[in-house]
């Protein structure tokens, strides 16, 4: 029996029987096993004669059957696979109508190149390659209830991931790399903010050997119950996850209180992850200037260029002892070599074009990762690497939170924030500044913008016994409103200013509210506290204690102390170590 007949049995449309092979990445003829089959098609039997007749005295086509049949037998349609066993298929002579129809490119390989196309990061980029079986993927994700990510994901905002790497030995073959028994501490964090108008994205690598102040954190319990962790001081960051329990909802409130960056999501991995993702995409190069053999981590390099994946992977990634001078900050920047380098292997034409390192990338990945429940969908992942992919590689920035020796150390084993150069670098992550030029259009938009906000303070003042405003404390430390208060009424003459207490809602910047007959005062309070003309925000005005009408001033994260001027940066500074992801550069 011929497809058309094998495609037609049990009343099923011969195009519901095409389906795709993860695999390979082919549409692949699977058949119904009630379906008869025949192994070799043969002479017509008065079976087949006598169908076609009683077709015909319906109402059928005379010949070549109905539309359906014929779109079976056209060369829309691959041939179907034989039975095993079968006898090969006689190949039909040259020049027959119906001879073997030429297989045209699967829709699917379209598919998986367009949504892998152009990827700018790769833990979460591979989330998108494999869409057309999410719901087979989706059982690979491993997802982690926190408190603290968001509830979803919003493709019109500027977004930060908090990427983790952990030290925990689990999967075939880790249990032999240093501490087995580790309960999976933050080893590598990378915080991945991306811009709003998806211009340019920071990647900015948080030292595991930083001291920080570790907040009290509330996790969630298996049972659903709530459990509130101890915080503690002058620690390593890297005990911010897995010690006493803390899980990654602790160490994205770290990051939280050490940048006031606001981490929204955040994703896991482990070992397995540098070796499954890096032999998905058949090796990543990289390059060495002198060469390498390290009995602890097992590298073993040439210098030059070299391709490596899986165990030779991770050993590339963990070792310290090779670079620079032995320590996690020249191991840093190794690393941010390697993930530029496999994110360039991942847009490029040798992975795009091929299905199958596709569909395994998209199974590998998926495995690798844990994410909070607020990204924790494969169609979620998707819509954050097709975000991320519109960012050119040659804007996303690589960098290292800047740091000193710890002076509290002899033996400079730690390090501490940089409290000269770390603010300011935090201060452009969270303004949504870049750390690299980009387009020109969007240039002249932020240039635009910059103008606009820049007139808002151009204009008469009026005199600082004459501005009357309440001040909220929207996100600055506790007690700022009266101690603004205070400065403001003693030492810059705004007597008529009040404390109306906390905001309703917390701001990342401080903003001044007026009315349009109160700009004059706005400007006047601007030059007072230095504020920028971003922060005026053109509104409506409220009615103070008095029932006198006045501006509001809501104390954002950004507020630094009474009478600390309150400018923001539009330039990003300058960064030891600095690179971009579309440079190739040698381990040294």
């Amino acid at each position: 029996m011929d497809a058309q007949g094998r495609g037609r049995a049990d009343n099923i449309d011969p195009a519901d029987q095409w389906v795709l092979n993860p695999n390979t990445g082919e549409y692949e003829l699977r058949l119904s096993p009630s379906a008869p089959q025949s192994a070799v098609p043969g002479p017509r039997r008065a079976g087949s004669r006598a169908a076609d007749g009683a077709a015909r005295g319906r109402g059928g086509p005379a010949a070549g059957g109905t539309r359906e049949m014929r779109q079976v037998r056209g060369a829309d349609v691959p041939a179907p696979r034989r039975r095993r066993g079968a006898e090969p298929e006689p190949e039909p002579p040259q020049g027959r109508r119906n001879r073997r129809p030429v297989k045209k490119k699967s829709t699917a390989k379209k598919a998986l190149a367009w949504t892998a196309g152009g990827t700018a990061f790769v833990l979460v980029a591979a989330g998108a390659a494999g869409y057309l079986y999410l719901k087979h993927l989706e059982g690979n994700v491993t997802t982690t209830d926190t408190s603290a990510a968001k509830d979803g994901f919003s493709k019109d905002d500027a977004f930060n991931i908090l990427i983790i790497g952990t030290d925990k030995r689990t999967g075939k073959g880790n249990e032999g790399y240093g501490d087995k028994g580790s309960v999976g501490h933050a080893d590598t964090n990378i915080l991945l903010h991306v811009a709003k108008d998806r211009t340019n994205a920071t990647a900015l690598s948080i030292p595991r050997d930083l001291i920080v102040d570790v907040p009290d954190c509330e996790t969630n319990q298996p049972d659903g119950s709530k459990k509130v962790i101890a915080g503690t001081s002058g620690v390593r960051f890297n005990t911010s996850l897995g010690q006493d329990g803390r899980d990654p909802g602790c160490t994205m409130n770290t990051v939280k209180a050490v940048t006031g960056i606001v981490p929204d999501h955040f994703m896991m991995v482990d070992f397995n992850a540098v070796k499954t993702l890096t032999t998905a995409v058949g090796g990543v190069d990289v390059c060495l200037k002198h060469a390498v053999k390290d009995r602890d981590s097992h590298l073993d390099l040439p210098a030059g260029p070299s391709k490596i994946a899986g165990e030779q992977a991770l050993a590339f990634v963990r070792t310290r002892h090779s670079w620079g001078n032995q320590g996690d900050l020249d191991r840093i920047k190794v690393q941010q070599q390697f993930m530029a380098s496999l994110m360039r292997k991942m847009s490029s034409s040798d992975t795009l074009t091929s299905p199958t390192k596709l569909v395994k990338l998209a199974e590998a990945a998926t495995k690798a990762l844990t994410v909070d429940q607020g990204i924790g969908s494969v169609s979620t992942l998707k819509d954050v690497a097709l975000e991320l992919k519109k960012v050119p590689p040659k804007n996303i920035s690589f960098l290292t939170v800047p740091v000193v020796d710890n002076p509290a150390e002899k033996v400079h084993a730690t390090v501490v924030v940089n409290q000269e150069k770390g603010p300011a670098v935090f201060d452009a992550i969270k303004n949504d500044v870049s750390f690299t030029d980009v387009k020109k259009k969007q240039k002249a938009e932020r240039e635009k913008a910059k103008d606009e906000a820049a007139a808002r303070l151009k204009g008469t003042k009026s005199a600082a016994s004459e501005v009357r405003v309440r001040i909220l404390n929207g996100g600055a430390p506790q007690g700022s409103a009266q101690a603004e208060l205070n400065w403001l009424q003693n030492e810059a003459g705004v007597l008529k200013s009040e404390n109306g207490g906390n905001a309703p809602a917390q701001l990342s910047r401080t903003t001044l509210e007026y009315a349009p007959d109160q700009a004059a005062q706005a400007r006047r309070l601007a030059a007072v506290m230095g504020l920028s003309g971003s922060a005026l925000k053109p509104g409506e005005s409220v009615t103070n204690s008095q029932g006198l009408p006045a501006m509001t001033l809501t104390l954002g994260k950004d507020f630094k102390g009474a009478g600390v001027p309150l400018t923001a940066s539009t330039k990003a500074p300058e960064v030891d170590g600095q690179s971009t992801a579309d440079k190739v550069q040698c381990a040294s």
